[in-house]
């Protein structure tokens, strides 16, 4: 285990010094004004691969356990990650947790888990303008990253889309849709159910480029990008799903409510104000943070968990979010691997109660949410963890590109306000790869 000062990395240089090795990816992060944004992860060449795609495969999960590691030395510097698994569960890994119905067409093949167990990693501290290789790793391999992150960024270029995007609803069966959900509320099936359409593009050239663009215009504090070779990965999440210290700390943070940016100062501070007032979006969140809650005290020691923020605004460079904040503490001998699985998928993303709403979402979207709703992130050596929601999360595959957009619905949700909510919550991303987009969709 060893760890060695390079020199400072931007997020492209990150890029720039492991896109040539095979399954780069980076997990970065920016919002002013919090500590996520603080560090950017990289790594590349994993040495092994966990790969799941069906229900028989679950007892592979048990690769992400984590053996007694406390031999290695302590850091140089506080860092989030050094060497360990990092990769997605997508939204249809939840088929290795629970028995759902096979229903919406799984169209996009990507496998349920993808995570590779990288031997190093390269972090840099935006704060402090510092950035460390940390893990196994040569010598040879210490100068050849100093090399190209010195070099400067070789990001190929050239990313262009060949058809404009398009939804997989119509507004009239997005509000049929709609009407169906209501008739389950009203039943009593569910309290809250989530609801997506998904946008798609055809494109060519690089998605490198495309992700640079996306990242440079859109910054996120649970941003990735991870490629596959065959599929890619670029997400641009603001919202945390899980995360965990090595001494079992737990923090998640769930968004529901969603207001636009006004065109003025007048008519922002009138959007955000409106958010935070709405009983309609607090009630929503409240749900979330109720059903989290529980899944939390699943593994949690029991009275450690707490709600120290609640109803708080979080507002980026399109849209302002109702976010709240739940902490509890790991009880031995439960891991990291536990928590993630107690909770997976993240309420947020799906409704209450949990596994019902699963259930009305296979029925409803007409198509497999695939990554979309999942987590990105990574399992450390020494049980710290970090997962992202991956909403506002593109897929690359077969030279199509696909992002959703979805929003929870309750009794009381106008069908004009929450069409227009998925609108707004990826209108800001397509126009960054499509500056028309819209014209016929608001």
């Amino acid at each position: 285990m060893r760890y060695q000062q390079l020199p400072y990395a931007s997020d492209t240089a990150l890029l720039a010094a492991i896109s040539h090795l095979q399954w780069p990816a980076l997990l970065a992060g920016s919002h002013k004004g919090t500590s996520a944004g603080r560090y950017s992860i990289a790594c590349g060449q994993p040495t092994r691969k966990l790969e799941i795609t069906r229900p028989e495969q679950k007892d592979l999960l048990q690769d992400l356990r984590l053996a007694d590691t406390n031999t290695f030395p302590p850091a140089p510097v506080e860092l989030p990650f050094t060497y360990g698994w990092l990769g997605y569960f997508s939204y249809d890994a939840a088929r290795l947790l629970e028995q759902l119905p096979e229903i919406a067409k799984d169209d996009l093949s990507l496998p349920w888990v993808r995570l590779g167990f990288y031997e190093w990693s390269l972090v840099s501290d935006h704060q402090t303008q510092t950035t460390w290789l940390s893990g196994f790793f040569t010598d040879q391999l210490a100068e050849e990253l100093q090399t190209r992150l010195q070099g400067g960024p070789e990001i190929q270029q050239g990313f262009k889309l060949t058809s404009d995007f398009v939804s997989n609803m119509k507004e009239t069966e997005y509000r049929a849709k709609f009407a169906r959900v209501q008739e389950y509320l009203h039943a009593g099936d569910c309290y809250q159910i989530n609801l997506a359409q998904r946008f798609s593009a055809t494109f060519e050239g690089s998605v490198l480029d495309a992700w640079q663009q996306l990242n440079s215009a859109i910054p996120a504090p649970f941003s990735a990008f991870l490629d596959y070779g065959d599929q890619q990965l670029l997400s641009l999440s603001p919202e945390r799903f899980l995360k965990c210290s090595a001494a079992g700390d737990v923090e998640t943070q769930p968004i529901k409510g969603t207001r636009p940016r006004g065109r003025n100062q007048k008519e922002d501070l009138a959007l955000a104000e409106n958010l935070l007032k709405s009983t309609k979006d607090r009630a929503e969140n409240l749900m979330i943070v109720d059903l989290l809650r529980n899944d939390l005290g699943k593994v949690c020691h029991a009275g450690s968990i707490r709600v120290p923020d609640l109803f708080t605004l979080e507002s980026y460079n399109y849209v302002h979010h109702l976010v709240s904040r739940i902490t509890g503490q790991l009880k031995p001998p439960y891991q990291p691997l536990d928590l993630l699985t107690a909770a997976f998928p993240g309420g947020s993303i799906t409704g209450a109660p949990k596994l019902r709403a699963m259930e009305i979402i296979e029925e409803l979207e007409p198509c497999r949410r695939s990554a979309y709703c999942g987590s990105i992130g990574y399992i450390d050596f020494s049980g710290r963890m970090d997962f992202n929601i991956a909403i506002r999360t593109f897929i690359a595959t077969e030279g199509n590109l696909h992002l959703w957009g979805g929003g929870g619905l309750v009794a009381d949700s106008s069908p004009e306000d929450e069409y227009a909510e998925t609108l707004h919550k990826v209108a800001r991303l397509l126009r960054v790869l499509q500056p028309d987009f819209a014209s016929g969709f608001s």
